[in-house]
Order: C-alpha cells, then sequence, then structure tokens
C-alpha cells in the first residue's frame, strides 16, 4: 500500500509515518522542506495548494496532517483544496481532525467548541477546523476519513497500543477523562489506512 503523508514533519505526522513505516508501509512525505525529513523516507517538497491531482495519483491514501497556528482559515483553504485533486479520483484521504468539532449532546446540535468551559484561545482553531469536516461533510466523489482525537490529546504520551473508537460525540473513559496520545492516535490512524473501516465518515478515538 502507498501511502502519503502531508505535513509529515509535524507532531501527528511524523507519529504517523513512524508507525506507518514500523508496518512495513510504502511512505511518502509531503512536506515544504524536504531537509526536515531526516530518516530517509522519500520526499515531495510541496505545499498544499502547489500539490496536484498528478502528485497523489499513484497513493492509495493521502493523509492530511497539517496543522496551522498562526491563520486559522488556512484549515478551510487547504482542505477545499485537497477535495478539488482528489474529486473522482481512487486515493482515499484521511484527515486529522480536532476534538472541538465533536458533539456533546446525542441530538448532535451542541459542539464541544460551543460549550462555555471550551478555551476561548481555541475556539478560533476549532471552528476552523470544523469548517473543513462540513466541506468533506458535503463534497461529492471524495473519499474522504476524518479521525478526530480526544479532547486531551498528549503529544508526549505513551503509545500502549490500545484504543477505544467512538462516533461523532465526545466521549470518556470511566473515570470521565477524554485523553489519547499521539501515539496511540497514530496507531489508530494506520489502522484505519489498512482497514478503510468509516469510509466518508468522521470517527474519534480515545483511551
Amino acid at each position: 500500500m502507498k501511502v502519503a503523508i502531508l505535513g509529515a514533519n509535524g507532531k501527528a505526522g511524523s507519529a504517523i509515518l513512524k508507525e506507518a513505516k514500523k508496518r512495513g508501509l510504502d511512505v511518502t512525505a509531503i512536506v515544504r522542506d524536504a531537509a526536515k525529513i531526516t530518516d530517509g523516507t522519500p520526499v515531495l517538497e510541496k505545499d498544499v495548494y502547489s500539490l496536484t491531482t498528478e502528485d497523489i495519483s499513484d497513493f492509495d491514501v493521502l493523509v492530511s496532517a497539517l496543522g496551522f497556528w498562526g491563520d486559522v482559515s488556512e484549515f478551510t483553504g487547504s482542505t477545499q483544496r485537497l477535495i478539488d485533486i482528489l474529486t473522482n479520483q481512487k486515493t482515499r484521504l484521511l484527515v486529522v481532525g480536532g476534538a472541538g468539532s465533536l458533539y456533546v449532546d446525542p441530538e448532535h446540535t451542541v459542539r464541544l467548541s460551543e460549550t462555555p468551559d471550551f478555551p476561548d484561545g481555541f475556539k478560533p482553531l476549532a471552528t476552523a477546523m470544523g469548517k473543513g469536516l462540513d466541506l468533506l461533510e458535503a463534497a461529492k466523489n471524495v473519499n474522504w476519513t476524518y479521525l478526530s482525537p480526544a479532547a486531551e490529546f498528549d503529544a508526549e504520551g505513551p503509545a500502549t497500543g490500545q484504543y477505544v473508537v467512538a462516533g461523532e460525540e465526545l466521549a470518556t473513559d470511566k473515570d470521565g477523562k477524554s485523553y489519547i496520545s499521539y501515539a496511540d492516535y497514530a496507531i489508530a490512524m494506520v489502522d484505519e489506512i489498512e482497514k478503510n473501516a468509516h469510509p466518508n465518515q468522521r470517527f474519534s478515538v480515545h483511551q
């Protein structure tokens, strides 16, 4: 299986890259600066807006692990670009999503980012990522999956090899905690790459 990871030098992207290579997948990193990939992984040096259908046509899966901490509107612009180049293509798009767009009610009317205790500093980011999901849900003839982490997404947490699959509602463990490490999230993402268990869906994972 041929997999490309867009944003492979970021925290989530590098964790997914490591897990995919460990499983023997044929992986290419797509990054703006090839010098940042130092483990021998083949590199395509491009940003998302210069990426073309021809660039990704040979890949079975394209993982978008892009992160934008300045202009968060890039989440919608970059998602639309990926939709444009992947429409009517066999390549599946898997997106590293956010927890802020998860629902907190069974009726799916209130997202986590809209609750009173959600940190103000993260609301613009969560809202922008949610709009990216809205674009995917409205897209036609694109093979996509959007994977949201738990509310606490821990870059330093260990890989336990265990996670719980949930749906579009914020899920917690028996103690009411919503947590997953980047390492275990990466395991879940690569499982989805291999199994394609959630086509054209958003799902989430927690510990």
